[in-house]
């Protein structure tokens, strides 16, 4: 069976996320915020990218990929975020370990979060810091599925809170 996206036409049947459930909106704006105090950026937005690819976002992996060149990402590294393993020498250590906690946590239900991965993100990350990793990835997990749910369509605003 093949499907058809009617965006346009599905657009006008969705909820306005922000609109209809402002305090959960804005709780959800915090815990980005708290969520990033102290990652670096460039980081984030690498995790960001990598969990809306696993989720395909398109307007969340629009929103991360453009912020991530503004903050001086190169497109060489943005092109190889879905194959990381594969091009593991464009990526630190710590990208590669963050990267691999945003996949075994975004795809939870697979095989949950190995000890391993777990292990690999705790020996580059001191535990304030991981905790807000593990925050970061759970909130950009809960942005994608806000975007599918509501079908927000790529490029046709700004992010939320920005």
């Amino acid at each position: 069976m093949t499907t058809t996206n009617t965006t346009n036409a599905t657009n006008a049947a969705r909820v306005d996320f922000a609109q209809t459930a402002p305090k959960a909106y804005r709780a959800l704006l915090g815990l980005d915020a708290a969520a990033r105090e102290g990652l670096d950026p460039a980081l984030a937005e690498l995790v960001r990218i990598r969990a809306s690819q696993l989720n395909g976002c398109a307007y969340c992996l629009h929103l991360h990929t453009s912020d991530a060149r503004k903050a001086g990402e190169s497109d060489e590294r943005l092109h190889l975020v879905a194959l990381w393993r594969e091009a593991a020498h464009f990526f630190t250590p710590e990208e590669q370990a963050a990267l691999a906690l945003t996949e075994a946590v975004t795809l939870v239900a697979h095989d949950g979060v190995p000890d391993e991965v777990y292990a690999r993100a705790a020996a580059h990350f001191p535990e304030p810091e991981l905790g807000r990793l593990l925050a970061l990835i759970v909130t950009i997990n809960t942005w994608n599925r806000i975007a599918l749910a509501t079908a927000k369509v790529p490029g046709t605003d700004l992010r939320p809170g920005r």
